[in-house]
């Protein structure tokens, strides 16, 4: 196996042509087709190969579309069950720690963050088993943490992935920087976060993983509010399928 010798969480050599504004209008397209296809009962791998096929999609461009795509009863539950971030003030916050450190460190690298049909903002970064630090690291972490400061939680606990190579110095990273900062953090290594997430039901979760959205209670958009305020050259590519009847230009 390779080494990761990454040492940034941006963009992948194949992105810049991937996901140019002229290529956008196909993935809306090919993400509004496998919508339309989870809608109908479809299970997803042959319904992504249909639509990959029929629009001629990378894999790169088939990962994202399905990052970006959910069914319209996954996109009625998700938006039943997410708060804004008023709510946040004197609760307890469950987060989902990989999911949300790897959003905001590949959003501050210039890497590509989707912006799916619920809303939610995903990166491109795969791990692999492996979390390797890199120069946005701390720069992210603390962003999330004035981000959560403004919104006043009585406590956020942290949850990483104890199979996860290098869990334990992110660990002792957030533990430090919460320390220094005087934020109330607690960070937990886990045999399997999404389980604990997603039977959440007193916490707020902080995640913008699918299979956890379908399934807690009350979550909040944490990447899209960071990504949002905080990084205004953020390269954001929206996904959400375009409602029926909508035309794009060329380039758009």
């Amino acid at each position: 196996m390779v080494p990761d010798r990454r040492s940034h969480r941006g963009q992948h050599p194949e992105d810049a042509a991937a996901f140019a504004p002229a290529a956008r209008p196909a993935l809306r397209r090919a993400a509004g087709d496998l919508c339309w296809l989870l809608d109908r009962g479809y299970a997803i791998p042959s319904s992504l190969k249909l639509v990959g096929d029929r629009f001629g999609l990378t894999q790169r461009q088939r990962i994202a579309v399905n990052r970006c795509a959910c069914s319209g009863k996954q996109l009625e539950r998700r938006l039943a069950t997410r708060v804004e971030p008023a709510t946040l003030a004197n609760s307890y916050v469950l987060i989902d720690g990989y999911n949300l450190l790897t959003t905001i460190e590949a959003a501050l690298a210039g890497g590509i963050v989707l912006a799916g049909r619920d809303g939610c903002y995903r990166d491109m970064a795969s791990m692999h088993g492996s979390y390797r630090k890199v120069a946005e690291t701390l720069p992210a972490i603390r962003l999330i943490g004035e981000v959560l400061a403004e919104v006043r939680p009585r406590e956020c606990r942290w949850l990483l992935d104890r199979p996860v190579s290098n869990s334990g110095r992110l660990k002792t990273l957030l533990r430090e920087s919460a320390v220094e900062a005087g934020w109330n953090w607690a960070i937990d290594l886990v045999a399997d976060p999404d389980a604990l997430l997603a039977s959440a039901a007193d916490p707020i979760v902080v995640t913008a993983d699918s299979g956890i959205l379908d399934r807690c209670g009350a979550w909040l958009n944490l990447a899209r509010l960071a990504i949002d305020a905080r990084i205004p050259d953020a390269v954001v590519v929206d996904l959400a399928p375009d409602p029926p009847g909508t035309r794009h230009s060329a380039g758009e």
